[in-house]
């Protein structure tokens, strides 16, 4: 049961951002930190990648575990309880399947796709960074193939 007027829901809705959030400053500023630049919120790709490394042509979404869904087989029983169960219902899974499509779009132009849970970014930064940097050499290896070059030692 929600324990607030509709006034204050409203309010408290309104204030969710999309952009610049807590998470993604977090990691950026991790990423920059370690030489990385980047753009941001680039709505040239699909999806608007939270962060784009474009050297690398790595596409980075930092999605909140409520908004997309994490751990769905949890979180919709207890959606189903609450007040206005469908749309939420709806909304959630939606964003799911929209996440999926823009994953498969991005990866057929070329792109690698990282998603990171917020809770893992506020969690273990420097693990969430290993895994970029981990992506971005593997990236360099594949160029390095490609090129006719040897990155061995």
């Amino acid at each position: 049961m929600d324990t607030l007027t509709k006034e204050q829901r409203r309010k408290n809705m309104q204030s969710i951002k999309s952009k610049d959030t807590k998470i993604e400053i977090l990691l950026r500023k991790a990423l920059w930190k370690k030489g990385y630049r980047y753009r941001k919120n680039d709505g040239k790709l699909p999806g608007t990648p939270d962060i784009v490394l474009t050297k690398y042509k790595i596409a980075i979404f930092c999605d909140g575990e409520f908004f997309h869904g994490k751990d769905w087989k949890v979180l919709k029983p207890r959606l189903e309880k609450g007040n206005n169960s469908e749309y939420w219902i709806k909304k959630i899974s939606r964003n799911m399947e929209r996440d999926d499509e823009v994953n498969k779009r991005l990866l057929f132009e070329g792109w690698t796709v990282i998603r990171f849970w917020g809770s893992e970014i506020s969690r273990n930064i420097d693990e969430c960074v290993r895994v970029v940097e981990e992506v971005i050499f593997d990236e360099k290896m594949n160029q390095g193939d490609e090129d006719g070059e040897d990155f061995t030692c």
